[in-house]
């Protein structure tokens, strides 16, 4: 996280303005403890500083094509969030500009005590900061690719990656929005699996799903922010959650990615910021060369946000420029509570949508996120 990009497609939507430093990738991996493929000294270290260990449960006897995508996913997933938090810890410990805390210390260590029941002192700060969620993501990822290598296939591998941010408050505001977006693709992953027969899988699931809740909380708390966002928490789909990752990947360095059968949306960006919660017009855009349209008034802009029915808006106000095509669209925020985090995409098609499925399936652009927790 040293270096950073803009423009990284569907994170673009985040409401923090991005810096512009200069571009690198990060290679994260192998790390010093042998992850992503640990031996077995190595994985009982992981297990100790993640304070648990993987289910020494006998595994389903067997696991559905759907069940495997599902666990490609959440692999792919993982490593992108041990390399994030890898890197974050990096920055933190060698006091890289901007993420140098000063006076911070004392707030960001009492939320420490108060979320992981340590003392709250500075040198906890970075224990925690790699003995907390980083090891427990580590764990998530063995645990799918297990899976994913007792169905037969080959493992998920990493890829190199970027990440929009420069010091550590818009660390914590990113890792606030993809926990968002992870805890929205689990519900449709525990679906998935009990549609296909998978429900030997489904308490795992809703484990790390809960493990990852316990994270939002306390980023929430580093942001000043109420610990829980939502009574129900925004859904999400496969797709989007695997194009949503891709922004932050270095295109062409993801050995097998190809193994993963989901879509990959053209990209949408939010471009209003910040934006509040409040009723509006927000404004977007995407690229003209990823659509041969020129009507663009049989697009439609959707807003997934909590359990509801999606929302349909029209596009307005439509300006051509260049190869960008901008626009806005209402955000109804007062009249369906639009709180936590809303996803964005822009369908062609039906004006109408039963559930965030079947817009994925209608979906041209997206996604983008609008997060207001």
């Amino acid at each position: 996280m040293r270096y950073s990009i803009i423009s990284l497609l569907s994170f673009a939507a985040l409401t923090f303005s991005a810096p512009t430093p200069q571009k690198r990738a990060v290679q994260a991996f192998p790390l010093a403890d042998g992850f992503p493929n640990p031996s077995p000294e190595q994985l009982r270290g992981i297990q100790r500083q993640a304070f648990g260990t993987l289910s020494n449960n006998a595994p389903p006897a067997k696991i559905s094509d759907e069940g495997v995508i599902n666990l490609k996913l959440v692999a792919f997933n993982e490593l992108f969030e041990v390399a994030f938090f890898s890197e974050l810890f990096k920055n933190v410990t060698e006091k890289v500009p901007g993420f140098e805390l000063g006076d911070e210390y004392e707030y960001i260590s009492g939320a420490l005590s108060a979320i992981l029941a340590v003392s709250p002192h500075p040198s906890q700060l970075n224990y925690h900061l790699t003995n907390g969620p980083l090891q427990q993501e580590k764990l998530h990822q063995i645990n799918a690719n297990n899976g994913v290598k007792r169905a037969g296939q080959p493992p998920i591998e990493a890829c190199k990656y970027v990440f929009p941010v420069s010091n550590f408050r818009e660390a914590i505001d990113l890792a606030a929005t993809f926990t968002d977006v992870v805890l929205g693709v689990l519900q449709d992953v525990n679906q998935i699996f009990a549609k296909n027969g998978d429900d030997g899988l489904v308490r795992g699931t809703s484990s790390s799903l809960g493990q990852e809740g316990e994270q939002e909380g306390f980023y929430h708390v580093l942001q000043n922010k109420r610990p829980s966002t939502l009574p129900f928490l925004t859904t999400n789909v496969r797709d989007f959650a695997f194009t949503a990752i891709q922004s932050f990947v270095v295109p062409g360095s993801c050995p097998n990615i190809n193994t993963i059968p989901l879509k990959t949306f053209k990209p949408l960006r939010v471009l209003s910021r910040p934006i509040k919660p409040a009723t509006q017009n927000l404004n977007f855009s995407f690229f003209k060369r990823d659509t041969e349209v020129t009507d663009y008034s049989q697009f439609s802009m959707v807003y997934i946000n909590q359990q509801n029915k999606p929302i349909v808006k029209p596009l307005e106000n439509i300006k051509v420029n260049g190869d960008v095509v901008e626009f806005t669209s209402p955000f109804p925020y007062d009249e369906f509570e639009m709180n936590g985090l809303t996803i964005a995409a822009v369908t062609k098609g039906a004006k109408e949508f039963a559930n965030a499925k079947a817009v994925a399936d209608a979906a041209v652009f997206g996604p983008g996120f609008v997060d207001l927790s």
